[in-house]
């Protein structure tokens, strides 16, 4: 399985953009020419049951951002997550050492099990119920209040919802045994992850994520952190020419370990 990808830019350093689990490799405009322009090569992918990359057969998400970095001559690169984005970047950075150069967390997932807060759990028992009742049109609306923040505007609501109504088709229609692996990290191992990282947090996102930025932040040795006063769980769509200065200004022209893939 080849993800579906796109790639912009002929630099030197390479930068993936892994997609939050209600979007796609879409929610990346505002960053994906941007970044190029910066000075990088950027790919954006859809993971397995997502955009334009089905879900066939049993699979680590990990292990797919590697065999699509292989594919493309990329020995080490950048990695930037939004949401499950970020959970998935940082299990590559874990399963795949010295692969990770630099790792842009916005909003990101924990890839350790934590006990979800009441609010949440309450999210997905709702949305679960919907999916049962074959709403999924209310399923969709669902996620849009929760995940955007108040600064989206109806264009990137409308692409959400058309990212998480695809989402859900091609995620349902695969048989149970298709599900991914589980990441199965620890904090000891996340706090073995020796490269510059950037955790970004938002001030009006679910209190759940503001705590895994927290604990990020304090696991992982090399930090920087930011809180957004402004954003929802998803800044790169609801300000997405700051979010693409954030990322530069991390990044740097050429990462921030320099030349970032093999030429």
């Amino acid at each position: 399985m080849t993800l579906a990808h796109d790639v912009a830019g002929d630099g030197a350093s390479t930068v993936l953009l892994l997609h939050s689990g209600v979007c796609d490799r879409r929610m990346w405009e505002g960053q994906f020419h941007a970044l190029a322009e910066a000075g990088h090569r950027v790919v954006r992918c859809d993971l397995r049951g997502f955009g334009d990359t089905p879900v066939d057969g049993p699979h680590v998400h990990a292990d797919d951002v590697a065999a699509l970095l292989d594919g493309l001559g990329v020995e080490r690169a950048a990695l930037v997550g939004s949401s499950f984005g970020g959970e998935v970047a940082l299990e590559f950075a874990a399963r795949h050492p010295g692969r990770a150069t630099a790792l842009a967390l916005l909003c990101a997932a924990a890839p350790v099990e934590l006990e979800p807060s009441d609010g949440l759990r309450a999210f997905f028992t709702r949305e679960e119920e919907l999916i049962e009742a074959d709403d999924l049109d209310a399923a969709v609306d669902l996620n849009v209040d929760l995940w955007l923040g108040p600064d989206a505007g109806a264009p990137a609501r409308e692409l959400v919802r058309r990212m998480q109504r695809r989402a859900f088709e091609l995620q349902l229609a695969a048989p149970e045994e298709f599900e991914a692996a589980p990441a199965g990290l620890t904090e000891a191992g996340l706090a073995a992850i020796d490269v510059p990282a950037l955790v970004v947090s938002g001030a009006h996102d679910v209190p759940d994520f503001r705590f895994i930025a927290t604990r990020l932040a304090a696991l992982l040795p090399d930090v920087r952190e930011v809180a957004l006063d402004w954003a929802g769980h998803l800044p790169a769509l609801e300000r997405p020419e700051e979010t693409a200065r954030l990322l530069a200004d991390f990044l740097g022209p050429r990462g921030p370990l320099g030349p970032l893939s093999r030429p």
